[in-house]
């Protein structure tokens, strides 16, 4: 059974309690008062174009990226669970987790050339994405997506059909679109000047490009 100065004890720790947050509210209230902001947590979920493959560890467009936030000065910090090899499929089962591990403001999904390359039913490609906007968004994020096209070699139906789920994802799921994360880089005169040996991964010299055309979509989203 507790004293009576013990019970006092308790409520004057309640009413200090009460004070301290009653305090607070009117900081936040009255003007010219500052919160500190939270830092914005950037995730970027992609594949081999942004997991830096046969590229100096920090010249990608990824670690690009951290150092124009910081040019900026925009309080925000990346995180790169980007995979070579990845599809939308893995991608999509990789992220619940990656969403509770990092609690990201921001995601950027960079996935789906793979699943071109491996000849999967676009359809399930499309699926794919739409689940893991969706599930970024409901996890509190906003979301970017990096739009793809392919080769001519793959079609010219295929090949616009591919292009065009990037577009209805974004749409449906109420992301913002990079319309075409190669830009500038696949679609140039003599696009082998800017891509490895293999002509599927862009050199060093490119990743420049592919922030350029992130950049101008995810920074409006960072005020």
């Amino acid at each position: 059974m507790k004293t009576e100065f013990e019970d006092k004890q308790a409520a004057g720790g309640r009413r200090r309690w009460l004070t301290q947050c009653s305090l607070l509210a009117l900081a936040a209230w009255l003007p010219g008062t500052t919160v500190a902001k939270t830092p914005s947590v950037i995730l970027v979920v992609g594949d081999s174009l942004s997991a830096e493959y046969g590229l100096r560890r920090g010249s990608g467009w990824v670690a690009l990226l951290q150092q124009r936030l910081e040019r900026e000065k925009l309080d925000a910090r990346v995180v790169n669970a980007s995979i070579s090899g990845d599809t939308t499929a893995g991608g999509r089962t990789r992220l619940p987790a990656l969403l509770k591990q990092h609690q990201p403001t921001h995601v950027i999904l960079e996935l789906g050339a793979n699943d071109a390359l491996r000849g999967q039913p676009l359809a399930q490609t499309e699926g794919n994405l739409k689940e893991m906007a969706r599930a970024a968004r409901a996890a509190g994020a906003r979301v970017v997506l990096a739009g793809m096209q392919l080769p001519p070699n793959y079609g010219r139906r295929y090949g616009q059909e591919f292009a065009q789920l990037y577009a209805r994802v974004a749409e449906e799921a109420d992301a913002a679109l990079v319309p075409f994360f190669l830009r500038n880089v696949a679609d140039v005169a003599d696009p082998t000047a800017l891509f490895q040996a293999d002509r599927i991964h862009p050199r060093e010299e490119a990743q420049p490009l592919m922030l350029d055309n992130v950049w101008p979509v995810l920074k409006p989203l960072l005020r």
